[in-house]
């Protein structure tokens, strides 16, 4: 497998910090996330765990999970009480299932190309019935929609809608950014 960049988590983190002290709304993934009425929520590349920490600020039960030590040593120190993981993606396995899994920050971008196949199968594992991925990355970086798109329907999940912003701006390529939804298929049960 390729490497993945390492990250410095407490200068990562120091970036929403600075922006959060401006005013500015850093939570617009959690917000989304919340729209859906999740109960449980996979983080999936937490990095720092800003969206996992708002999510069970507003009572969900969270897991994050990220590759990068320096990132979930800043998650725990962040959110001491919460479930944070050290994996992998594309080979997660919790043995359990969420109602929404969230994957914010590009995270789809900082797979590896030969791995993101099974990001969006490891992802689709951990939905529930009835529950959905979110994915949020930048366009024009080498990863396509049309790619995404594929991997997400290899794994059995259908596209529900798609934004060019968390806060549901109408989905134009030429913005730069989608944030895609997508949910398990349920197979048609024929009655008798």
């Amino acid at each position: 497998m390729a490497s993945v960049p390492a990250f410095d988590g407490r200068a990562y983190q120091a970036r929403f910090d600075e922006l959060a002290a401006t005013g500015a709304d850093v939570h617009g993934e959690a917000a989304l996330v919340l729209s859906f009425q999740p109960k449980s929520v996979l983080d999936a590349g937490c990095g720092t765990g800003r969206v996992a920490i708002e999510l069970a600020r507003q009572g969900l039960e969270v897991v994050g999970v990220d590759v990068d030590d320096s990132m979930i040593t800043e998650a725990r120190r962040l959110g001491p009480e919460l479930t944070w993981v050290r994996s992998d993606l594309a080979t997660l396995s919790l043995g359990r299932r969420f109602d929404a899994v969230v994957m914010a920050g590009n995270v789809p971008l900082f797979c590896p190309v030969e791995e993101r196949s099974k990001l969006a199968a490891a992802c689709g594992i951990h939905l529930a019935v009835g529950g959905v991925l979110i994915a949020g990355f930048e366009l024009g970086r080498g990863y396509e929609l049309s790619d995404y798109d594929a991997s997400c329907r290899a794994a059995g999940l259908a596209l529900l809608d798609r934004w060019s912003t968390w806060d549901r701006q109408p989905f134009l390529k030429e913005s730069g950014y989608s944030v895609s939804v997508h949910a398990r298929e349920v197979p048609d049960v024929e009655s008798d």
